[in-house]
């Protein structure tokens, strides 16, 4: 058995930028955590998958992938879920929540992947760079300095991945693309 979960990955510019952040947390704030994903938005939460039966969820999210489009994904400044966690705020917008509710229902129906913690809350899409070891003393001197810190992106989020933890860290096992962004997708008749 292996720990898996599914994300949506920034380009790597975006990666670059967010790990220099955890790296600044690691460096003033004693907080080296996030250091162990890559930069991502979780989609469905960290589950138990038998390594002998992985093609099984790469062939559910294969299929799922096939039938979605890119979508654009706003980072806009940083937010917080006290007193321990600090991560880049992602737009919700409602391709996003649409995406997430969707793959959530499939990986439920097809693979029998039930999140129970994320049944009762809300999805809040985020990006985290800070969490887990972040010591409350840590947490608010350091949302003081982040909590109106700007930043901004835009991204095409054009594909679904697969991460699986090898008990040190998070690495990409797999990704799926979506299908492209049409040129009308945005445009409301």
């Amino acid at each position: 058995m292996s720990l898996f979960f599914i994300a949506l990955l920034p380009p790597q510019d975006i990666q670059d930028y967010a790990n220099d952040i955890k790296q600044y947390f690691a460096d003033n704030y004693a907080s080296r955590h996030a250091q162990k994903s890559p930069p991502h938005i979780t989609l469905q939460q960290p589950f138990k998958w038998a390594d002998s039966d992985v093609s099984k969820i790469e062939a559910t999210l294969a299929e799922f992938a096939s039938q979605k489009q890119s979508l654009t994904i706003t980072l806009n400044g940083f937010a917080a879920f006290p007193p321990r966690v600090i991560y880049i705020d992602v737009v919700q917008s409602q391709e996003l929540l649409n995406l997430q509710a969707d793959l959530k229902a499939v990986v439920e129906a097809n693979l029998g992947i039930v999140d129970k913690e994320g049944k009762n809350h809300r999805f809040t899409p985020h990006m985290t760079v800070a969490f887990r070891d972040l010591i409350r003393q840590n947490f608010q001197a350091a949302w003081t300095e982040f909590a109106n810190r700007q930043l901004y992106f835009e991204f095409i989020a054009d594909k679904v991945t697969l991460l699986i933890h090898d008990n040190k860290r998070w690495h990409i096992k797999s990704e799926f693309a979506f299908l492209p962004k049409s040129e009308n997708s945005d445009v409301i008749l």
